[in-house]
């Protein structure tokens, strides 16, 4: 039976405030209450939550007194319905911004390993439901577009599952798309517009783009575990992000390794198989008639007949690739977003 907290020296039993998702405060109401409203799913370990009196607004896994309600919540589906959990977006990104982001890579990528290990039936299904839909819109133009439009949607459910197993909560590979039925505008908008403006950073300088893409890697992340309005999330990511943005770029590199090698791998065998023809037709002393831009055409046209081939290689790659790299970078994002004990005396 759960304990009465009270309060240091005296025999008055602690009274809380909480962070609604309406940004309203309520209380102040008891220890019981708010267990209850925790079994309730009304509240979760990242609601923020205030000793009455106290004036500090705390995650509420960091109270110990109500860890057993928590992880009977952790092993428990929530019901179908449910409210999101609460959140005060501005004092929670507040909180946020004010703590020294901590990431360690080989913690990262070992996390990754773990919980790909315990869950590798799920996590891969999941992952081959979006990486299904994303190959199948790359074989027309217009599909293309319309994944490149959605993608923010699909990465959004995916995350959630990762990091619903990272937490220890249930999850299913069909949560995949749970993008559709929570904060599909949020999560296109965060997709497409930090996608859109890397994107166009890159091109005109490459560095600029680099950067920004690094930043808001955790864009589409916060807005579908935090509920954050998209230019928010993009706000928060990049300014969190920049404090630790060799490490993170590093730990890209590192997860994502794979799939990079045989993407470069196919850049190489594509320029390679184009390079001869192109020589000939504008290389020095070669004059560039109509035969040799046939010879371009042609060989054009062979490389449309090889290149399916060795790009559904490189997609499989990717695939396999994937759940470990995303394990790896939402590790980091729970070092940089997730909550912390409160440090001892």
């Amino acid at each position: 039976m759960p304990y009465k907290h009270r309060q240091p020296g005296t025999n008055r039993e602690t009274m809380y405030k909480i962070i609604g998702g309406d940004q309203r405060e309520y209380g102040p109401v008891d220890a019981d209450e708010l267990r209850r409203w925790i079994a309730e799913g009304r509240l979760s370990g990242q609601s923020l939550v205030q000793v009455e009196g106290s004036g500090a607004w705390r995650a509420l896994s960091t109270y110990p007194e109500f860890a057993e309600a928590l992880g009977a919540q952790a092993g428990a589906t929530p019901a179908a319905g449910a409210p999101a959990p609460p959140l005060n977006a501005a004092a929670w990104s507040a909180e946020i911004l004010a703590r020294r982001p901590e990431v360690q890579m080989g913690s990262c990528l070992a996390r990754s390993w773990d919980l790909l290990r315990d869950n590798f039936g799920l996590l891969l299904g999941a992952t081959f439901l979006v990486w299904l839909v994303e190959t199948f819109c790359q074989f027309h133009w217009l599909t293309g577009v319309v994944y490149l439009v959605l993608h923010g949607v699909f990465y959004g459910g995916l995350s959630l599952v990762f990091l619903n197993r990272l937490r220890g909560q249930p999850a299913t590979a069909g949560e995949a798309f749970a993008g559709f039925g929570l904060g599909f505008a949020q999560l296109l908008l965060a997709g497409f517009i930090s996608g859109l403006l890397s994107q166009l950073a890159c091109c005109c300088l490459i560095v600029p783009g680099i950067y920004l893409f690094v930043a808001w890697l955790f864009s589409v992340p916060l807005v579908a575990d935090k509920r954050l309005e998209f230019w928010s999330a993009m706000e928060l990511s990049r300014r969190v992000v920049t404090r630790v943005w060799f490490e993170i770029f590093a730990l890209f590199l590192v997860a994502f390794l794979p799939a990079l090698l045989a993407h470069l791998f196919l850049q190489v065998k594509v320029g390679q198989a184009m390079l001869p023809a192109l020589q000939g037709v504008f290389g020095p002393g070669a004059p560039a008639n109509l035969r040799g831009l046939l010879e371009v055409i042609t060989q054009a046209q062979h490389l449309v007949k090889i290149s399916p081939a060795l790009a559904l290689a490189v997609r499989l790659v990717f695939l396999l690739n994937l759940p470990f790299a995303l394990g790896a970078l939402l590790s980091a994002y729970e070092n940089l977003f997730g909550p912390r004990a409160a440090p001892t005396a």
